[in-house]
């Protein structure tokens, strides 16, 4: 193992970095601009943002790296979004941060496919399974250390954003020192919507809903926390949680999927979902334990949907289409973290921060019933014709190439 880890060292490291910058980024700003006085519709918006820029990064960085090549690329990407994070601590106004998190989204995902493209290049396909096991944990790791870093320092001062911006030019350093040669290029993706909705209505309509909920969920938690006077330690936990549990939770989930109609179990993670929103909405839980365990629950649940739509998906798709498959399903994920945020950051501000919960319960519910709906009407697909669960990090931080570096392992 230690041989197959030695070449790809430096860009897990790259990875790890851009990552743990990452999650400090996206967490104190939230809680920064909860505590300016910023409104619930203008926070929501840094998720607009964010969505709106990760989407055109996925579909305009093939051609940047085409032009420049990989290194320059990734240098540009991590020093923007440095420039983005020391811009947000100079530049404390509403309207600049949503620019700005709007190219730092840009850069995430322009710099994340270089890493995927290069990780996929450098493994082969009798190990590419254990590669992207490895480089999930990495970046699952550093992302929720990056978030943890909020207890440390105070998101009211320079520092948090200075080591935010630090990391992102760290993750320059791995890439730019590494010997290995330039990957192929990077997949192009354009979003078909029509050839989507033939291969597979639920998947369509399910991704975009879970986009809706999820990035809700992903952009405004902190700030539920904060205007609930949470300390920052629960609020790092708040949010941290959730992404750890619906990691784990993937673990069962994949095996029930792989084993009965992918629909059903969609369904039943929905419901579960749904129980933590309405847990939410009629507790509405004032006490650390209680937010932690429903934030648990809901998180086990919202982050191990998507997974499960794209392998619904893929068991439809035709040979040698998913890779467009899985990377049309991201954009309208993308499309629905567009609006999420936006409903739910104006909710929170004309009704107060359980409204977050309406956003994501009106989601769930309607994910439920237009899956049941399509379960009456069309039969399961055959276990000979499934393809294999494929866990994930989340489609917030997953990139085309993400589909390229998860194939299944096979033998050499």
């Amino acid at each position: 193992m230690l041989r197959q880890l030695a070449p790809i060292a430096a860009l897990l490291l790259g990875s790890a970095f851009l990552l743990f910058a990452g999650g400090i980024n996206g967490l104190v700003l939230p809680v920064r601009g909860s505590a300016e006085g910023f409104s619930a519709l203008s926070l929501g918006l840094l998720g607009t943002g964010w969505s709106i820029g990760y989407v055109s990064g996925c579909i305009m960085a093939p051609r940047l790296v085409a032009n420049v090549g990989h290194i320059r690329a990734f240098g540009a990407m991590a020093a923007l979004a440095s420039v983005s994070l020391l811009g947000s601590a100079i530049m404390v106004d509403a309207v600049a941060w949503i620019i700005l998190r709007g190219l730092c989204g840009f850069c995430f995902a322009g710099a994340a496919m270089i890493v995927e493209s290069w990780l996929s290049d450098q493994s082969s396909a009798s190990n590419r399974g254990r590669v992207f096991g490895i480089y999930t944990m990495v970046n699952l790791g550093a992302s929720t250390a990056g978030q943890m870093m909020l207890t440390l320092g105070d998101p009211n001062g320079f520092v948090l954003f200075a080591l935010g911006a630090m990391f992102y030019a760290l993750a320059l350093v791995p890439t730019a020192l590494s010997s290995s040669s330039s990957p192929a290029p990077l997949i192009s993706v354009r979003l078909d919507l029509k050839a989507l909705w033939r291969n597979s209505p639920v998947a369509v309509f399910a991704v975009f809903w879970v986009g809706v909920s999820n990035s809700s969920f992903g952009t405004l938690a902190a700030v539920y926390g904060e205007r609930l006077g949470l300390t920052l330690t629960t609020i790092a936990l708040f949010t941290s949680i959730p992404i750890l549990a619906g990691a784990l939770a993937q673990i069962p989930v994949g095996i029930l999927s792989d084993k009965m109609d992918r629909r059903r179990v969609l369904v039943g993670i929905a419901v579960l979902a749904l129980a933590a929103d309405i847990g939410f909405l009629v507790l509405a839980p004032q006490t650390q334990g209680m937010n932690l365990l429903l934030a648990a629950i809901l998180g086990g649940s919202i982050f191990a949907l998507y997974p499960v739509i794209v392998a619904h998906a893929n068991d439809h798709a035709a040979p040698g289409t998913s890779i467009q498959i899985s990377g049309g399903l991201l954009l309208t994920y993308g499309i629905g973290g567009v609006v999420g945020p936006l409903i739910a950051g104006a909710l929170m501000g004309a009704v107060g921060p359980l409204a977050l919960y309406t956003v994501t319960a009106g989601s769930h519910v309607l994910i439920i019933g237009y899956t049941l709906w399509r379960i009456a009407r069309r039969d399961p697909v055959k276990e000979a014709d499934k393809g294999d669960f494929q866990a994930s990090t989340g489609a917030r931080i997953s990139t085309p190439q993400t589909a390229v570096l998860a194939q299944e392992e096979t033998a050499p």
